[in-house]
Parts: C-alpha cells; sequence; structure tokens
C-alpha cells in the first residue's frame, strides 16, 4: 500500500487522486458498472441480430453443428440473447440470468470457436474494399464467460434494479 502523503511529497499527487477514486468505485459497487453496460448491451446486438435476420437462417447453422431441436433454440437462444442482455444492463436477475448466457457462449465457444485458437481477429489482407478477415476463434466467448462470472460475484452494484428490488423491501416491503 502507497502512503498518500509520501506519494504526493514525490510529485505524483495525481496518482493518490486516482488511487482514492478508484478505492471508493470499488466500495461503492460501482466498478462493475461499466462492465454489465457494455456486456449486457454485446448481448442485446446479437440477439437482436438473430431476431432480424430471422430465427430460421440461425436454426439452419444450429442444425448444421448438429444442435438438437435448431428451431426452439435458435428462438430461445435469439430472445435470452436479447432479453437476458437488457436484464444484465438494467442490473436485474443477473446471476439467474448469467447462468443460461454463460451456457450459450460455452456452446457457442466448444461448438464453433475452438477450432480456430484463441484470437478474435484475423486479418488475412487488406484491399481496396477494405480489410479482410477470417474465422474468429475463442477469446471472445472467454472474455463474456470472464465477464459474467465476474457481474455474478460482484453483485449488480448501486444502480440497478435488483438494488432497488433490496433497498426497497430492505424498508418493509413494496407498500413501506
Amino acid at each position: 500500500m502507497i502512503d498518500d502523503e509520501r506519494v504526493e511529497a514525490g510529485g505524483t499527487a495525481w496518482w493518490a487522486r486516482i488511487r482514492r477514486l478508484r478505492d471508493g468505485a470499488a466500495a461503492g459497487g460501482w466498478a462493475l458498472l461499466p462492465l454489465r453496460l457494455v456486456v449486457g448491451f454485446g448481448f442485446v446486438a446479437h440477439g437482436w441480430a438473430k431476431l432480424t435476420r430471422g430465427p430460421a437462417a440461425f436454426a439452419t447453422i444450429l442444425s448444421a453443428l448438429g444442435i438438437p431441436a435448431p428451431t426452439p433454440t435458435a428462438w430461445a437462444t435469439s430472445l435470452l440473447e436479447l432479453v437476458g442482455g437488457i436484464a444484465i444492463m438494467l442490473g436485474a436477475a443477473v446471476v439467474p440470468v448469467a447462468v443460461p448466457l454463460i451456457v450459450v457462449m460455452a456452446t457457442a465457444l466448444f461448438g464453433v470457436h475452438l477450432r480456430y485458437g484463441f484470437s478474435s481477429i484475423r486479418l488475412r489482407a487488406v484491399t481496396a474494399a477494405g480489410a479482410q478477415f477470417g474465422p474468429i476463434g475463442y477469446e471472445l466467448n472467454l472474455l463474456y464467460i470472464a465477464a459474467l462470472v465476474a457481474l455474478g460475484l460482484g453483485g449488480p452494484g448501486p444502480l440497478s434494479v435488483d438494488r432497488w428490488i433490496e433497498r426497497r423491501y430492505r424498508r418493509g416491503g413494496p407498500t413501506g
């Protein structure tokens, strides 16, 4: 632990201020808010993309991967990503929503991305039309899984539906 007075005397007062800001954010539960918003938005974007392209297109991919009941699974996955992403962003039922989202990410990791290695970016060429990329590896799947675990262990934070409900019931229930 760095002594604040020694740090300030040494000409790095800015570092002491950053540390106090960091400690305050962590103590107040605010540190995971940006992670919750970005991860939730990522799931919303992927769920929305699957729904707008039509779950039948995703079902074709699932069928090729040998996933059972591809059409209902496509619908369930698309809706889970969309609604689950919104719930994560709102901080609503973070732990119960994180578990099936981790299952989706693990399925994608082992069913699709593992064979392409770790890296999520494979630049093949840069042409007049722009960059051309190859298949992506499992890096993003691992990042999403790690983020969901961190959110589950860290709690929803102060700016969340879960915390609002908790405070409301601590004061005497929904009517008090």
